[in-house]
């Protein structure tokens, strides 16, 4: 089999999905990117059949070219995949352009576009926010009369919580407003802020078919750490998942999926439990989940994920050992004005009361730079079989590591 793989950036977690897709038995993987061939490890170079550099990696007409040449020199591809949030659309169009396998435009932008994503789950008796596309900032000022503060701004094509505002007043709506900028050419989202405890849900479909899923919880949600940069925040998958409290969002997920046009893949599905008990669904991304909720998940099911993913993606496989562990990330973020780590608080005490528990992590470095994304300067990820102890377990990191920037 030929796979063609666009990877636009050569991030970490990218290059661990590329290298798991170019380890399978029996196929030929090539790869579609604008970084520079020499970015790429020599030993995954090595286990590559093919290269091609684009200098627009995340347009559809140059994706579509570098996968023309790719297929003169290697033969038709079987699949077109990549696991960027930002590129699922771009992808559709050129498998629909080529006849390859996969997921077409349509789904894609149901997906990709969050009030083209509300309309379609409404539609479908589904829980969600309300919403309304935002074509000019005058759009916003009717809606929040309608729905009232607090209300979430965020571009029509966001990914993880990125330019994601809350706003409660005016001002911090005309802030908002100013940021994102909404156009005719460029629309934004506009929806009611949920209160409640916010979960993902994922789940590993094949031909729509869902075969596996898995459930964490956020604490504090997303948009909360986003607001504060000072806070740190834990993700924890709980070892059993099988309770009837989970229920609601089992069905609620599988029907959003099959509404939006879910084919073959892991999909990530944010959501809210209320404190009336009830759910609303946020957003759904027809791709694995960030925050290192591969690597969680891995660890729970005593499964190589990202090998799994690639299994899934390209021969239809799915192979997930049972849900034996729970696993929780505390995700360790600098408090303070300045560009850099200056000193770091807790480590010692955190190794000596439950480093034992930890199996992964990237420890924040004196001087290192002010990390730009949500996650932070670092995380260290811990296992356990009893939730209890995962849970508290990370509590307690971020109660005791403290990173001061200057």
């Amino acid at each position: 089999m030929h796979v063609v793989f666009a990877a636009p950036f050569f991030m970490e977690t990218t290059l661990r999905f590329v290298r798991a897709v170019a380890e399978l038995p029996g196929v030929r993987t090539t790869l579609v990117t604008q970084e520079p061939k020499e970015k790429i490890p020599p030993d995954l170079r090595e286990k590559l059949a093919g290269y091609c550099g684009l200098d627009r990696a995340l347009d559809a007409d140059a994706i579509e070219q570098g996968v023309r040449m790719l297929s003169h020199r290697h033969g038709r591809p079987h699949r077109l995949i990549g696991a960027l949030e930002h590129i699922q659309v771009q992808l559709a169009q050129v498998r629909a352009a080529l006849d390859i396998d996969g997921m077409r435009p349509e789904a894609a932008k149901n997906f990709r576009d969050k009030v083209r994503m509300k309309d379609v789950l409404r539609a479908a008796g589904l829980p969600c926010a309300r919403h309304r596309q935002l074509d000019s900032e005058q759009d916003a000022w009717p809606f929040v009369q309608a729905v009232g503060y607090p209300i979430v701004v965020k571009p029509l094509a966001g990914a993880g919580s990125a330019v994601t505002f809350r706003c409660d007043t005016d001002e911090e709506l005309r802030h908002a407003l100013a940021c994102v900028r909404p156009s005719l050419h460029t629309p934004a989202a506009a929806e009611e802020f949920i209160v409640g405890e916010e979960h993902s849900f994922e789940v590993a479909s094949v031909d729509g078919r869902p075969v596996w899923h898995s459930l964490t919880k956020y604490a504090p949600p997303p948009l909360d750490v986003i607001r504060n940069p000072w806070i740190q925040w834990t993700v924890l998958l709980p070892r059993d998942i099988s309770g009837p409290e989970w229920n609601d969002v089992r069905t609620a997920g599988v029907a959003a999926l099959k509404a939006l046009g879910m084919g073959t893949g892991i999909s990530h599905m944010e959501w809210f439990r209320r404190k009336d008990g009830s759910l609303a669904i946020s957003e759904i991304a027809a791709r694995p989940p960030g925050a290192q909720i591969m690597t969680m998940n891995s660890f729970a099911h005593d499964t190589d994920m990202y090998r799994a993913w690639a299994r899934l993606v390209v021969r239809d496989e799915v192979e997930v050992g049972p849900r034996g562990w729970a696993v929780g990330t505390a995700y360790f973020r600098g408090q303070g004005q300045g560009a850099r780590v200056k000193r770091i608080h807790g480590l010692d005490r955190a190794q000596k009361d439950i480093g034992h528990l930890v199996v992964e992590a990237r420890l924040p470095q004196i001087g290192q730079p002010a990390a730009t994304s949500y996650e932070g300067e670092g995380y260290a990820m811990v296992r356990h079989r009893e939730t209890a102890v995962v849970e508290n377990a990370v509590r307690h990191l971020i109660e005791t590591v403290r990173l001061e920037l200057g």
